[in-house]
């Protein structure tokens, strides 16, 4: 599962990103490219974390009958990776 994830971070990570202005990339723009794709693996991590806490809550809260909130603890965890994970695609269609 977890090369699964890796492949799928890697293919978003390798899109290209927007050309807002259609023009030139500023000089020194390579850095800020880099501390985007940081800042996008490290919300990958944090959602993939989400998972997994989610998941623990729903393991332990299941005999106390409360699983239903932790469920819409994982729908939200969901949405928030589909937002990080489609982000270029809906900068690139505002710029548009």
């Amino acid at each position: 599962m977890s090369s699964m994830l890796m492949a799928t971070v890697d293919a978003v990570l390798a899109q290209a990103m927007p050309n807002v202005g259609g023009g030139a990339a500023p000089p020194g723009s390579g850095k800020f490219e880099l501390i985007l794709r940081w800042a996008m693996w490290i919300a990958f991590g944090v959602g993939v974390m989400g998972f997994f806490a989610a998941g623990a809550m729903m393991a332990v809260s299941a005999r106390r009958g409360e699983g239903g909130e932790h469920a819409s603890r994982l729908g939200w965890v969901m949405a928030g990776c589909v937002v990080v994970a489609s982000s270029t695609g809906i900068v690139g269609a505002l710029a548009a």
